[in-house]
């Protein structure tokens, strides 16, 4: 992956989020937030 295509992608995943904070709150961010910290420390079990 180039420097060029990573910052692209960087940008679009913050616009999307942003967007979505913008039009539905940001009450379902903390949610999934906590379930990602979740399967992060899930993931880290079977290391």
């Amino acid at each position: 992956m180039t420097n060029t295509l990573a910052v692209v992608l960087g940008i679009l995943i913050v616009l999307g989020i942003v967007v979505d904070v913008a039009i539905f709150g940001s009450g379902h961010m903390v949610y999934l937030g906590k379930k990602f910290y979740e399967f992060i420390e899930w993931l880290a079990f079977w290391r």
